[in-house]
């Protein structure tokens, strides 16, 4: 069930990206204000995480869960009716981000600290892997019914799809394995209670206490420019910028769901590496790859070459979110019960650099006629990434020593 409401969440959240064309067709609407709201979409998207695992904590999942699907229907429901862009910032960047924001990657991290202590990586990789390919296998589909039907017609499908998963989150979610009289897999004592407090308390509390420390610093820095280079620039701006150099925009959404479909190997890869070998090592090599491959997309583009392209989706692809494993993992790691809830934050770095990069990338095309710089700065940035991740070259005792010497400090 945690499966199926991640993947409807990516599914929900990434829809718009194939809707650029159809709202611009209708509304003559720049791509940078349609851009604007699927840049509040992104950020919420992240800013909600943390909340939502400590509400999780606070309410259970199954409630916060619900709630955030019926959030969902109700956005993209009313996107019907909308006349103007600000009710498109309104519905699609703010009531969908929140809902969809609710159900993101520190919904993952609460589930496997308290499902698995065997296999964790593994797991991680695996609901990730989820997430990540929902929100491009279904783009195709949202194309496909678009210049079919209209760009209301998958606003629709949507909404109907979201409501058809409440009632299955209501039924089949489970909070805690002793709920079904298990132990966690691997685990040879039930998993302790969280905190006590309010969850905004909590929330804040963790990042107050996560952000005085350099391994934080980062993995959030270093996770910014993992959104920004994929749901900010690829997932957003993939269609649109095939479309300018000849290619339909079904066959570019099919590209995108061909990243998902390679994904899914890539993240649960990933995943069991994470078991095996160190997180930082990974997060390093995962960045430099990913930026060699973004430095050459513009060539790929403009000389039209679909064998290369390929090339570049299946190498892409594999690396989409293989970062996420190994991040989840190090934030355990160094936070302990609280890594859940400082992944959040973490991931809310990574959606506030996928917001920038997705207004950023919509005004580099309305003003300079292209794509190109804005996918050169991308690749330049996730070499740093791998900078920032060589840089934890220090034991997970590091996070509790940073804090202990600005104790000492005062």
């Amino acid at each position: 069930m945690s499966f199926i409401a991640l993947v409807g969440a990516a599914s929900f959240r990434a829809a718009p990206g194939a809707l650029i064309e159809p709202l611009q067709a209708e509304f003559g609407w720049t791509t940078g204000t349609i851009s604007l709201a699927i840049s509040i979409n992104l950020l919420l998207f992240g800013l909600t995480a943390p909340f939502a695992a400590a509400l999780m904590d606070r309410f259970g999942v199954r409630l916060v869960v619900t709630c955030a699907l019926t959030l969902v229907a109700i956005g993209s429901g009313l996107t019907v009716f909308m006349t103007a862009s600000w009710q498109l910032v309104l519905l699609w960047g703010v009531v969908v981000g929140l809902g969809t924001g609710s159900m993101a990657l520190a919904f993952v991290a609460t589930i496997t600290g308290r499902w698995f202590v065997r296999h964790r990586g593994l797991v991680t990789g695996v609901l990730t892997a989820g997430g990540a390919a929902g929100q491009l296998v279904f783009l195709p589909t949202v194309a496909w019914l678009s210049e079919s039907y209209g760009w209301r017609y998958a606003s629709l499908v949507i909404c109907i799809a979201a409501l058809a998963v409440v009632p299955l989150a209501g039924l089949f979610l489970r909070e805690y394995p002793r709920d079904v009289g298990l132990l966690p897999l691997g685990a040879t004592e039930d998993t302790p209670p969280p905190p006590k407090g309010g969850a905004a308390k909590r929330a804040l509390g963790a990042l107050a206490t996560a952000a005085r420390t350099r391994p934080f610093w980062l993995l959030a820095g270093g996770f910014a420019i993992c959104g920004a280079s994929t749901n900010g620039l690829v997932g957003t701006h993939f269609i649109p910028a095939a479309h300018d150099h000849g290619m339909p925009t079904t066959t570019a959404a099919g590209l995108l769901a061909l990243v998902g479909v390679f994904d899914v190997v890539g993240t649960i890869a990933s995943g069991w590496l994470t078991d095996r070998v160190d997180s930082r090592l990974l997060l390093a090599g995962y960045y430099a790859l990913r930026g060699l491959s973004l430095l050459l997309l513009p060539q790929l583009f403009s000389e039209s070459a679909h064998p290369s392209m390929l090339v570049f989706i299946i190498f892409y692809g594999l690396d989409w979110v293989a970062t996420v494993p190994p991040t989840v993992a190090l934030c355990r790691q160094y936070f302990g019960m609280s890594g859940p809830v400082v992944f959040g934050w973490v991931f809310a770095s990574h959606q506030l650099g996928a917001a920038l990069a997705a207004s950023a990338a919509g005004l580099t095309r309305d003003h300079l006629g292209s794509y190109d710089l804005a996918w050169y700065v991308a690749g330049a940035l996730c070499i740093g990434a791998a900078v920032l991740s060589a840089s934890l070259a220090r034991g997970p005792e590091d996070a509790a020593r940073d804090l202990a010497r600005q104790g000492a400090a005062r």
